[in-house]
């Protein structure tokens, strides 16, 4: 080992995450790779000839993983940028209408994809998983400083869309993300086809699940506000199967789409059952609070997912259903609506959480040895003199808007 590239990174604190906050530590880093993480004496005398840079009244912590967000949409913010008078399938048409007079694709929307892929970045986001139904996340994915994972989103509900979707599956390299958006959405035997895909290939397989409450009704009785939509969208033909009982985890697993590579986004309106499901079968889910919030939605029983070992991820979804998009928000927001949930936990999905869900915790989402050195310098806004304070104000201040950025 080049013995002089080695840098200790030291500060008051030091949140590895995967085990207790360090008071008084550092970080060893190699060339990009964590050596070790400790008190800064015991890494001195460790590495005694590596230069110490020192983060004062700054904490250190792993970088943050955005598992849900939609750039594409970042130009419809119009949006959320006013109170939410509509039912969940109201704002869908809003955002369709909005979406066909600004256009779906072009230099404005581009221009605002970009954006806000920078300000995630600097906000202190290494990952974004990207879900989108046009070519603007892969474009972008090549410069993002971090990484962008863009999934191409597949709908169509109608059996007359069916074939038609199959055969464009059928086309996709087998690089390219492909996603469903949702049981609502997209047909049963394209989800199939798409999680067969997935599975194969090796890739994580996000779709929307439980998110409104009317989708439990079209799944159990094939009625409700979700299937007057699609009707009136033209896309309901009577194939759909109702299953008259049970809620979408339970279709989804009828389906043989649930496995330790699937992410339920979302996962709002879920019963204990279901929750048992989601442990047993090792799926992965990724919270929303802000969108959630914005759409009226409902709440996830975030307490009962950490109580049957699931680490939830975190997403900011987009600026059509959420007014700001920062996962220090979504971390704030959560802590005032779960006050059982500690903030330990809350900052442990923000991290690991993320990084478990997209197939990335073997490299990502703690400060542990031999894991990339991907790691924030976080000032706070008052010094901290407990390890629960750490975490508290961690997760619960306004701020951290543009945190010291660490990869050496």
């Amino acid at each position: 080992m080049d013995v002089d590239s080695i840098r200790i990174h030291a500060a008051p604190w030091v949140v590895p995450v995967c085990r207790g906050a360090i008071r008084d530590g550092g970080v060893a880093v190699h060339r990009g790779i964590i050596l070790a993480v400790d008190t800064l004496p015991r890494l001195q005398q460790q590495y005694p000839q590596a230069p110490v840079v020192a983060h004062p009244a700054a904490v250190l912590v792993p970088a943050l993983v955005n598992a849900h967000i939609h750039l594409e949409l970042s130009h419809l913010a119009a949006l959320a940028a006013a109170p939410l008078d509509a039912t969940f399938t109201g704002w869908i048409v809003r955002l369709l209408q909005l979406r066909d007079t600004l256009g779906a694709i072009g230099e404005q929307a581009e221009q605002a994809a970009r954006r806000i892929a920078d300000q995630q970045y600097r906000s202190g986001v290494s990952v974004l998983a990207d879900i989108g139904n046009t070519a603007i996340g892969r474009t972008l994915a090549s410069s993002f400083p971090g990484t962008l994972l863009p999934y191409r989103e597949y709908l169509g509900l109608a059996e007359q869309t069916l074939a038609k979707n199959v055969q464009r599956l059928s086309q996709e390299d087998d690089a390219d993300l492909c996603s469903g958006h949702a049981p609502y959405s997209t047909h049963p035997r394209l989800l199939r086809r798409l999680k067969e895909r997935a599975r194969g290939l090796g890739h994580v397989f996000p779709i929307h699940t439980a998110e409104p409450a009317a989708e439990g009704e079209m799944i159990r009785e094939g009625r409700g506000e979700m299937v007057e939509f699609v009707r009136q969208r033209g896309f309901w033909d009577d194939s759909f199967v109702p299953r008259g009982s049970g809620g979408s985890i339970h279709y989804l697993r009828d389906l043989g789409l649930l496995d330790h590579r699937t992410l339920c986004i979302h996962a709002i309106h879920v019963v204990d059952e279901e929750i048992r499901i989601i442990a047993g079968e090792g799926v992965k889910v990724c919270l929303c609070p802000g969108s959630n919030q914005f759409l009226a939605t409902g709440t996830a029983p975030v307490r009962a997912y950490l109580d049957h070992g699931i680490l939830p991820a975190l997403g900011t979804d987009s600026l059509a259903s959420n007014p700001e998009l920062s996962l220090w928000r979504e971390m704030r927001l959560l802590a005032a609506a779960h006050p059982t949930v500690t903030p330990a936990e809350i900052l442990r999905m923000a991290t690991l959480g993320g990084a478990e869900a997209l197939g990335l915790g073997h490299c990502l989402g703690t400060l542990e040895a031999g894991k990339e050195a991907d790691l924030l310098a976080v000032r706070l806004a008052e010094d901290p003199e407990s390890e629960e304070q750490v975490y508290r104000l961690l997760v619960t201040s306004v701020g951290h808007p543009e945190p010291e950025r660490i990869g050496q």
